[in-house]
């Protein structure tokens, strides 16, 4: 639901017994997500957790997210 110009509230999601979530199908349409994509997930002591589409990351560093996935985190 758009709750402003470009602000979206797309529900709640559980976590599961596993530490999974599923992100509201709502949501995975308007980003264009996919199963199998990525995502990065980011945390604030202040305001929390944040996931963004994968995408976003590697427009912002080139290549560091191939790396990533192949296990050879940021600093290989």
């Amino acid at each position: 639901m758009k709750v402003g110009e470009d602000k979206y509230f797309f529900g709640l999601a559980k976590i599961g017994t596993k530490g999974q979530i599923v992100i509201p199908k709502e949501a995975r349409d308007k980003y264009n997500m996919r199963s199998d994509d990525h995502v990065l997930v980011l945390g604030d002591e202040k305001s929390g957790i944040w996931i963004a589409s994968a995408d976003v990351f590697d427009k912002l560093a080139p290549g560091a997210l191939a790396q990533i996935v192949k296990g050879g985190g940021l600093g290989a």
